[in-house]
């Protein structure tokens, strides 16, 4: 499918799926379903960088951050209306990521992951000694009443969010299916090679992490009007990193489908455990979960539902 009927067909699901929320009429469908999207837009954002590129990031909690916390300074200055402030928080990570490449893409394997995990602790820190934005006591955002043409602000954000997981979506594949997504998956295969053939492996390396931490940066950034507080121990959460690779992994990384299906999949076991037993099991699922997907399906989801197809086809 071509990419503007591509994006059709995903806004024209998405309104289908804003629709049946609505009409299930439950306040507490918005708040998972808000959960569950913006994991999909966090998925799919590592995957751009650790799926197509071949370089796994755990500093996705960071640009999550960058991007909630730019909210909060935008909140206590100019007051921007949220769907302004996305924006804003998206370009901070983004200018982040782009950053973060030019310190960290010479290094490779086990030490850019590293290097990715150091930079959200360094993040994380001056977070918590920074006193206009809370700091370690954090900050808290009163969000409006009403929103015209919605029935709650959390109806709202959820509507948000899932415009974002068809922007992050239809990003993701637009890159899959170009010149720059060919690039990337060179690199992930062989870099030394894709360099011999022409590859100008650092631009397209660098043009990866900037769009990975935008992605990021734009789920966090409507963070702070879901909580409605924000302190550097929720939006610094080891669940962000860990979901983030979990979900790709479990999917299916070499192709935008894959963090797709494993949001929904692992963001949906984990509402519900979260409303059934204890939230507390959360991490505990999305280990065995990940166990079990790297043992026996190590191509994700996709991956084992394109091969059994292949099996399945007749040889002529």
């Amino acid at each position: 499918m071509r990419t503007l009927p591509f994006l059709g067909v995903a806004i024209v699901l998405a309104v289908a799926v804003f629709f049946a929320a609505v009409q299930i009429g439950n306040e507490y469908v918005y708040f998972a379903g808000y959960t569950i999207l913006q994991f999909i837009v966090l998925a799919t954002a590592w995957n751009i960088l650790g799926g197509y590129t071949g370089y796994v990031n755990f500093g996705t909690a960071g640009f999550f951050a960058v991007g909630a916390y730019s909210t909060v300074v935008i909140y206590k200055t100019i007051k921007l209306p949220l769907l302004l402030a996305i924006p804003v928080g998206g370009l901070m990570a983004g200018i982040l990521g782009l950053a973060m490449g030019y310190l960290t893409l010479r290094l490779r394997g086990v030490f850019f992951a590293i290097a990715t995990l150091a930079l959200a602790i360094v993040l994380n820190t001056l977070i918590v000694n920074w006193a206009f934005v809370g700091g370690s006591r954090g900050a808290y955002i009163i969000r409006p009443r009403e929103v015209a043409h919605f029935e709650s602000y959390v109806q709202f954000l959820f509507a948000v969010m899932l415009g974002l997981s068809v922007l992050a979506v239809w990003i993701a594949r637009v890159i899959e299916r170009s010149r720059l997504g060919r690039g990337l998956a060179a690199i992930r295969d062989d870099e030394l090679a894709a360099e011999c053939a022409g590859v100008p492996t650092l631009r397209l390396k660098l043009i990866s992490t900037t769009v990975s931490g935008f992605l990021m940066g734009l789920a966090g950034a409507p963070f702070p009007y879901y909580v409605t507080y924000v302190d550097p121990g929720g939006t610094f959460n080891l669940a962000y990193a860990v979901n983030s690779i979990a979900m790709p992994i479990i999917g299916g990384t070499t192709s935008w489908l894959g963090p797709v299906v494993g949001a929904v999949l692992l963001g949906t076991l984990q509402q519900v455990a979260t409303v059934t037993i204890s939230s507390e099991l959360n991490l505990l699922i999305v280990g065995v979960l990940l166990v079990l997907f790297v043992t026996l399906a190590p191509n994700g989801l996709v991956g084992l539902v394109n091969f059994r197809g292949r099996k399945k086809k007749p040889h002529g």
